[in-house]
């Protein structure tokens, strides 16, 4: 796939992006490099090949899921301005 300059400048008029000449050619240019390695990428034969998730191969240290802070909600509610019944109370903002 490429696009021709037309495109370009109407892709960049959709974008209110204000082009010169030269410019819509340079972008033209870079866009269809991009397109040329993507047909590029894929037209590799990946069958077999495992997905990955990170293209090294690294582990990622995880900590435990554990709750690591006690409760504190008395301690936050005590500084609130107003609380009812364990809610936070904040003044309306939609009428």
């Amino acid at each position: 796939m490429s696009l021709s300059l037309d495109e370009v400048r109407n892709i960049a008029s959709l974008a209110r992006i204000d082009l010169s000449d030269a410019d819509a050619e340079a972008t033209r240019d870079k866009l269809n490099g991009i397109f040329g390695l993507i047909e590029q990428m894929q037209a590799v034969d990946t069958d077999g090949v495992e997905p990955m998730s990170h293209p090294q191969e690294t582990a990622q240290r995880l900590r435990d899921d554990r709750v690591t802070e006690g409760d504190r909600r008395d301690d936050f509610q005590r500084i609130a301005p107003q609380t009812e019944a364990g809610l936070y109370l904040v003044p309306r903002v939609i009428e």
